[in-house]
């Protein structure tokens, strides 16, 4: 785990570097790629996804809106809930973020050797399965999402 966050936390912060305004922080970046991910999802949708509190995301969104990233649109069926939309900016946002991160973290690969890279590319699937088991809650432990907004 702390490799992993270590090269999340580096790669975030090289990337960083090089972004065009407006600055955007970790959890905000998370919640454009949730919303790109799921077009029209509701903040509590996003929040369940982000394992973050409501009123956390709610926060992030307007944030998001104000720096223009984000369109909080009314959900048809229900005038009282709000669906989220990506702005084009942040469409080309992630996408120049997705384009640099593969440059940055390929470019790194290719310097090991390969066995490191045969290694890496091998404990992927186990990862994979990891990363999906601990997305489900432990049986008859209750789920309290964090509401820091901060690194997940």
């Amino acid at each position: 785990m702390d490799v992993t966050m270590a090269m999340r936390r580096l790669v975030r912060r090289r990337l960083r570097e090089a972004a065009p305004p407006p600055d955007l922080r970790p959890a905000q970046i998370e919640l454009m790629v949730v919303v790109d991910r799921n077009p029209g999802a509701s903040v509590a949708a996003a929040a369940r996804e982000l394992r973050l509190a409501d009123n956390s995301v709610s926060t992030l969104v307007n944030q998001l809106v104000r720096a223009g990233m984000l369109r909080r649109e009314t959900d048809p069926d229900d005038r009282r809930a709000a669906r989220l939309e990506l702005t084009d900016a942040a469409r080309r946002r992630l996408a120049a973020y997705r384009d640099r991160r593969a440059q940055l973290v390929g470019a790194r690969l290719d310097e090991l050797s390969e066995e490191d890279r045969a290694s890496i590319t091998a404990a992927l699937p186990a990862l994979r399965r990891l990363l999906a088991s601990l997305a489900e809650p432990a049986s008859g432990a209750p789920e309290h999402p964090s509401s820091d907004g901060g690194d997940t």
